[in-house]
């Protein structure tokens, strides 16, 4: 290469670095765009999405089990149920040997036929009553006319008396219409004496009659036969035994599904025994552990939609949310956390959230209890 040659080199390099640094420079202005467009769509999809939003996969399907106790006691005859098994309300489960209660039945309807025929007596005992101090009445009057014929006997044979004891040392009285005069005056006192005393005995019986009467009012006053307390308490001890006869067949308080049979035939099973539970399916929900720090958006009555693990994506069940447990999940475990000590570590808590299920998607899609869900709740859809 000549010397005139060199100075061309040099001024076409500078030539060839000008379209690199051009395209250079449209690869990062192409850069930049890309990551203002990414923040952008990053800052409409939190805007329209993130923060209208919140989503966990801690979540299971759950229900209130019925739990299936006997209400009487006695020995298991028959059981009607399997597990898995659907049941309905009022489907007899289990059957319990009712002799015992037939018995007691039978009892109680004797001991209120007794009650009733007790209580006629008292008001048939009124009547007697009544009648018996109106005989107990005449009685006080017979005797008080026979008490004033006596008073007046021996008023009159004192007077007699009297008399022949003046004319006595006149000689005009002998000796025996004196002593006659005596023996009247005597005989007349004490027939006064016995006069007296069946007065009294006559008022003291007509006391004692109305005593007997009103004693047997205060047990049928202002009563009935059919309302007399003494029917009423039998009437109520029959109706308890034909309520246990009734309750030694166990039913189904709820529609669901059999599960935890204990019971087996031949049994002996006391009142409140766990027999058996009901997972009533139409009445499922989801609790839904959401992080504490998502929840303050949240309200009851907002939508949520749910995924179960059991059907996939293909199936959205719709909700709403029904409230929020009393307490986070770790407050109620068995063994709580202990916090007061030196090694503390700050752990983000989770709240139980309750969520109820649409009745259709539940019947057109059955949940069972445990199953895991997936809840998403719009926290900007308006409480309903």
């Amino acid at each position: 290469m000549s010397q005139h040659d060199q100075p061309q080199t040099h001024t076409s390099e500078p030539a060839a670095a000008a379209p690199r640094q051009t395209a250079r420079k449209r690869m990062f202005s192409l850069l930049l765009l890309v990551v203002i467009a990414a923040a952008a769509g990053y800052g409409v999809w939190w805007y329209l999405q993130a923060s209208r939003y919140i989503s966990t996969d801690n979540a299971y399907a759950a229900v209130e089990i019925s739990e299936i106790t006997p209400a009487v006691g006695g020995t298991v005859q028959e059981v009607k149920v399997v597990d898995t098994q659907t049941v309905h309300q009022g489907d007899v489960l289990v059957v319990i040997d009712d002799r015992d209660a037939r018995l007691a039945l039978q009892q109680t309807e004797a001991e209120l036929a007794s009650a009733v025929r007790r209580v006629r007596g008292y008001y048939a005992n009124d009547l007697g009553l009544k009648a018996q101090i109106a005989a107990r009445d005449a009685d006080e009057q017979r005797a008080e006319a026979q008490l004033a014929a006596a008073e007046a006997d021996f008023k009159r044979a004192d007077v007699d008396l009297k008399r022949r004891e003046a004319l006595k040392g006149s000689g005009s009285v002998s000796g025996d219409e004196l002593t006659s005069a005596q023996n009247a005056y005597a005989t007349a006192k004490a027939n006064l004496a016995v006069a007296r005393a069946s007065a009294e005995q006559a008022k003291a019986n007509q006391q004692a009659a109305q005593g007997s009467r009103e004693a047997n009012t205060v047990l049928i006053d202002n009563t009935t036969v059919d309302a007399h307390p003494e029917v009423a308490l039998a009437r109520a001890r029959r109706d308890q035994a034909r309520l246990d006869l009734e309750r030694t067949l166990v039913r189904a308080p709820v529609d669901g599904i059999v599960a935890k049979r204990q019971v087996q035939v031949g049994q002996r099973i006391q009142a409140g025994a766990q027999l058996l539970s009901i997972v009533p399916l139409q009445k499922m929900h989801v609790d839904a552990n959401f992080k504490e720090d998502e929840l303050p958006e949240v309200k009851v009555g907002q939508s949520a939609e749910v995924i179960a693990d059991l059907y996939g994506d293909k199936v959205v069940y719709h909700g709403t949310v029904a409230g929020f447990s009393g307490g986070t999940g770790a407050a109620f475990a068995a063994i709580p956390a202990q916090n007061a000590t030196g090694n503390w570590i700050k752990v983000v808590q989770r709240l139980p959230v309750r969520i109820e299920l649409d009745a259709v998607d539940l019947t057109a899609h059955p949940l069972r209890v445990g199953l895991s869900m997936d809840v998403t709740i719009d926290t900007h859809s308006t409480p309903r």
